[in-house]
């Protein structure tokens, strides 16, 4: 299983310009193709004098990745842009440029160029999300066991989700999945197995 990845934080878009032709960058996260194509859609709709409407996206669903040209000549633009995606080591992410002619030709190296650039300044703008697996963890314990546990969980990457105070306590955690080992084995020993541990199932979140 995987351990982590990265994809952008929000919505993002920039604007380059070349010899009069303006290329606008559009980013934003997506988790699946019919999000990726909605958002495409959505652009197009926005912009429907444009003459060509380029796009790339990463998905960790099914590994897919897809890019158009949109009748650019091939390579000089969603590979270029997919490359921006790539290169930036996201997923989950889709960058759409869409491009207003000038009149002016701009050439291969021109249009790799004014492609990349468009799609590196949406994707800053968008921002860097982090994704890592956590633990959820349900402790059940006394209170004289609680008062013991207290410095445990301020080590590392614990954070006390919930605390429910009754006969003993309750504590909702979660944790980064490789931390949760050796906290269970520190909680054993520390209280000699008194406490309750029971550990769900790992989930993808941001910090």
């Amino acid at each position: 299983m995987e351990k982590g990845y990265t994809t952008l934080a929000a919505y993002g878009t920039d604007t380059y310009e070349e010899k009069k032709s303006v290329f606008i960058g559009e980013a934003a996260p997506v988790t699946t193709e019919a999000e990726a194509l909605a958002f495409l859609d959505g652009i197009k709709k926005k912009y429907p004098d444009a003459r060509h409407h380029v796009y790339a996206y990463l998905l960790r669903e099914g590994s897919k990745n897809r890019y158009s040209d949109d009748h650019e000549p091939q390579g000089t633009a969603g590979l270029p842009v997919l490359d921006v995606l790539r290169k930036g080591g996201y997923t989950d992410a889709v960058v759409v440029v869409t491009r207003y002619f000038g009149g002016t030709l701009l050439g291969a190296g021109g249009l790799v160029r004014a492609y990349t650039a468009a799609a590196a300044g949406a994707v800053r703008a968008a921002g860097v999300r982090n994704y890592r697996l956590w633990r959820p963890v349900t402790l059940t314990l006394s209170y004289p066991d609680y008062n013991k546990l207290l410095p445990e969980l301020e080590k590392g990457s614990i954070r006390v989700r919930d605390t429910a105070y009754a006969e003993g306590v309750t504590l909702s955690l979660r944790m980064h999945e490789e931390d949760y080992d050796a906290f269970a084995l520190a909680v054993t020993e520390l209280l000699a197995g008194r406490a309750q541990i029971t550990a769900e199932d790992v989930v993808f979140d941001h910090d």
